[in-house]
């Protein structure tokens, strides 16, 4: 199993895979250019390059996340092209960096009705990806539910990209809280949940997961990630969670507080320790 946390670019995508490598991380996240901007970013492609060959000598997963402002039901219309735009350079800086894809939250509306609101998620989807050839996935991220029943289930998940006209370049990524805080996972109903992933076959696209506790109870449809050890979730619960077949292969992400020195560092230790634990 491929383990790691996010890693900040503020010295290029090479050195924060060399910081990955350090800790002790098989796998990290990063922002492929400022995360509070959709600005297209001429990034510089020998260190993209470099990152890429590094991971792949030391055998280091990699995904990237969209820009905190990406939407893929955009507001106003007339944000469409930017967020197109912008969501087209995380591909290419992506695929240069050797990622498998590229993480972006399932879509939400307040001003359309929801099925017109799962159409233009769609309508998005298709012009992003109408003309990528890269090797690089698009990964559907599950909501918290925070202010929106939209990207909960795996349904939706599995009915979106199913209707996409692409959908070989959709991949998914799951997310721990999101799961937790929307009120899908209880923490204790992981056989019922993973019964229905494999029944949709949403195991088969899944790509990456967001390995995060959660600051609130179950179903309190908020979105505050804790430490691993220190959120709702309990250790037993995560045991559950790590033995199953799917996760195989699949890089395991943290996005937990870094409030402590060295804290992804010692969580990425426990996961790999409860990791071990399962296989005995």
């Amino acid at each position: 199993m491929y383990v790691g946390n996010h890693i900040s670019i503020r010295n290029g995508y090479y050195e924060a895979a060399k910081t990955a490598h350090r800790i002790g991380a098989s796998a990290f996240q990063y922002f492929p250019k400022n995360p509070r901007s959709l600005k297209v970013k001429d990034f510089d492609r020998e260190d993209a390059r470099q990152c890429a060959s590094f991971c792949k000598e030391h055998d280091i997963k990699t995904i990237a996340h969209t820009p905190y402002p990406t939407k893929l039901i955009p507001e106003d219309i007339n944000d469409e092209e930017l967020i197109i735009a912008s969501i087209k350079n995380d591909l290419e800086i992506a695929e240069a960096c050797g990622s498998i894809g590229i993480v972006v939250h399932f879509g939400t509306t307040k001003k359309l009705e929801i099925i017109e609101g799962y159409q233009k998620m769609i309508e998005m989807l298709d012009r992003i990806l109408m003309d990528w050839d890269g090797n690089t996935l698009l990964l559907i991220e599950n909501n918290a539910g925070a202010g929106t029943d939209m990207g909960i289930t795996f349904e939706e998940m599995v009915q979106v990209r199913k209707l996409s006209d692409y959908p070989e370049k959709i991949g998914f990524c799951f997310d721990t809280c999101h799961a937790y805080a929307s009120g899908i996972w209880d923490g204790d109903n992981w056989g019922e949940l993973e019964a229905k992933g494999l029944e949709l076959e949403y195991f088969t696209h899944l790509k990456a997961i967001h390995f995060n506790n959660s600051k609130y109870p179950f179903g309190a449809r908020k979105d505050r990630h804790a430490n691993i050890i220190s959120g709702h979730i309990s250790k037993e619960q995560w045991l559950t969670f790590l033995e199953r077949a799917f996760m195989k292969d699949i890089p395991v992400i943290l996005e937990t507080p870094n409030d402590d020195p060295n804290i992804h560092e010692k969580e990425i230790q426990i996961i790999k320790q409860w990791i071990s634990t399962t296989k005995k």
